[in-house]
């Protein structure tokens, strides 16, 4: 299937917090309750349409083990948005979302668009995170913040979208450099020139 542009995201964050989840949940619309730990990377992608125009989101699932942060930051190259993941009911991975940030913020290109989710929503009777200090540390960063739910769906869509539609008015904007995003027909190179690929035609890659 042709699109207009591609993005490609990232999903970061400790162990256990739910990424895979999330993007199962929002790539088939399915919830598991029990996954294995991602071993490495998973891949997932989905079509979705802003500004009537058809935009493939290609999503990296990286592991949250400390052994494996090697490897996910070799993802961070060409990530045109990153989902930042921490479990609202385990304080500890809220803890380490600096860490994660400073990562991203050192391996990834400047432009590059996250979002903050506190997962696990429905499980607010064992919250230990308040959505106040999801927001201020949101603020603090300058990140986009949603706290949503892989299991219920509540907030999934809305924050891959919502990622997407900020990604897509950087690029209106002339403010992104086409890093992490690949033009394929009906789509308009940036003012670079669209590099990373610009010319790949529709549903050329990992469809």
């Amino acid at each position: 299937m042709s699109y207009a542009y591609l993005f490609k995201y990232i999903i970061i964050g400790d162990t256990g917090v739910g990424k895979s989840c999330l993007l199962l949940q929002f790539t088939d619309k399915r919830f598991q309750p029990v996954h294995d730990l991602t071993i490495g990377v998973e891949f997932g992608a989905r079509m979705i349409t802003i500004d009537n125009k058809p935009i493939k989101l290609q999503i990296w699932d990286t592991a949250g083990q400390e052994s494996f942060r090697s490897i996910t930051r070799s993802y961070y190259r060409g990530a045109a948005g990153a989902l930042l993941v921490y479990d609202i009911t385990r304080r500890e991975t809220f803890n380490h979302l600096a860490s994660w940030l400073e990562d991203a913020r050192q391996h990834a290109n400047a432009n590059m668009t996250v979002m903050l989710i506190g997962n696990k929503c429905d499980l607010a009777h064992r919250r230990a995170v308040s959505t106040e200090e999801g927001e201020q540390f949101a603020k603090e960063n300058g990140l986009v913040f949603m706290e949503a739910s892989a299991k219920t769906a509540q907030n999934v869509e809305e924050a891959f979208i919502n990622t997407a539609g900020t990604i897509y008015k950087k690029i209106q904007d002339g403010v992104f450099d086409s890093y992490g995003i690949k033009v394929g027909y009906g789509g308009t190179a940036g003012p670079s020139g669209g590099r990373d690929g610009a010319t790949a035609q529709g549903g050329a890659c990992c469809s």
